[in-house]
């Protein structure tokens, strides 16, 4: 049974940084590719890093280039989002999921969510 445990969330002040943890059990990482998403209040939940299978690149969303990055240790099974110049409107709940088919970076596309972690920026 796969599951996903997002922690490392918090208040942080603008400028900040966190990072993001993803424990996974019951998938190998060395085959399967976590995607990181957000849902702020009022909002649909969107993709914010998502590698891509093919090339091995790593999609990020417009808001974030530059600031999160997405790294992975195989041996600790664990999936982190480096989060860096924080910003007020990077304000919400950050989860990891895993692609079902295509590894677009929407949330259909994705399963197993995990509970979430609440990430909130002041100002």
């Amino acid at each position: 049974q796969v599951q996903l445990v997002e922690s490392g969330g918090g208040l942080v002040q603008a400028g900040g940084s966190l990072r993001l943890s993803c424990a996974v059990s019951g998938l190998n990482l060395d085959r399967y590719n976590i995607g990181w998403f957000r849902q702020a209040p009022g909002k649909a939940r969107e993709g914010v890093a998502c590698p891509r299978t093919g090339d091995r690149s790593v999609y990020y969303a417009d808001s974030v280039t530059g600031r999160f990055t997405i790294s992975k240790d195989n041996a600790k099974r664990t999936v982190y989002l480096q989060m860096n110049s924080l910003k007020p409107e990077d304000t919400a709940i950050y989860y990891c999921a895993t692609p079902r088919y295509s590894d677009e970076c929407v949330a259909f596309e994705y399963d197993n969510w995990g509970q979430g972690t609440q990430v909130t920026v002041s100002s």
